[in-house]
């Protein structure tokens, strides 16, 4: 009876190992186990906003978002499938996992964090101004009485009345449509993404940016799937080693034309 009933309790025991010991692995697949298996990591970019994203005349990605999406794959030893996408996808991609990553200007945000995981940042962006060189304009203070570029649908141009009630405020339908109202003198200044602007200045050098922040900074990471630790804890790990072997900054110069105008972490 009693041998009986050990031999029932060492079942019912297994039993139970077995099945957490299913529930264990299952809880350690991870993308990262995925990617390293399928030897391909696929990542959604913009490819219609450069430098970040765009095509190049052979039809293939290119951009600072291409390069840091292709550094994370040689990091991995797999090869990298750029998936192209826009904004509003950007999220949709992740969810129904038809992509690995989003590396494609995704700032973080309390509100999209509910919906996807983020990484470290990789990349910051200012609010800032592109104005020819001799505008003398280097502040919001300067703007008094100036006419000042912004694109339709944007908020830079309340910030820019916040921050001085003088300054004239003229809407674009684009962003390139305002880079050139600052280029024929139809504007002062534009208010943009700062590294959008400093390719702009890189293109032109008759333009510079200022380093007059209009809005708080923006902090981009990279989208992951939500609920990955094990893939995010290596996103993050390789972030790090990216950006303090000075990778990163390489990269951005190539792109940006300069080296990085604000620090990675935030300070209050």
């Amino acid at each position: 009876m009693i041998t009986c009933i050990g031999v029932a309790a060492a079942a019912s025991l297994a039993a139970c190992t077995s099945s957490s010991g299913t529930s264990a692995a299952n809880q350690q697949s991870s993308t990262l186990q995925d990617v390293i298996k399928r030897g391909t990591l696929n990542v959604a970019s913009c490819l219609t906003f450069p430098p970040f994203g765009s095509m190049d005349q052979s039809n293939k990605p290119q951009g600072f978002d291409v390069d840091v999406a292709t550094a994370m794959a040689t990091a991995l030893g797999v090869k990298v499938h750029i998936i192209d996408t826009t904004s509003a996808n950007r999220i949709p991609n992740l969810q129904t996992k038809k992509v690995d990553a989003v590396v494609c200007n995704f700032t973080t945000t309390a509100e999209r964090a509910k919906q996807v995981a983020f990484s470290d940042p990789y990349i910051v962006a200012g609010e800032v101004m592109l104005v020819k060189k001799d505008s003398g304009i280097s502040t919001l203070n300067d703007l008094g009485g100036k006419t000042v570029a912004v694109t339709k649908g944007s908020t830079n141009g309340d910030a820019v009345k916040t921050g001085n009630p003088k300054a004239k405020i003229q809407e674009y339908d684009t962003s390139s449509a305002a880079v050139l109202a600052v280029k024929q003198g139809q504007a002062d200044a534009m208010v943009e993404d700062s590294n959008f602007l400093n390719f702009q200045a890189k293109q032109d050098p008759s333009l510079k940016v200022t380093k007059d922040s209009v809005v708080p900074l923006e902090y981009n990471g990279i989208g992951v799937p939500p609920g990955d630790a094990t893939w995010l804890q290596w996103v993050n790990t390789w972030l790090r080693e990216f950006n303090t072997s000075g990778q990163a900054n390489t990269l951005y110069k190539k792109w940006f034309g300069v080296d990085r105008v604000f620090p990675l972490n935030p300070s209050y």
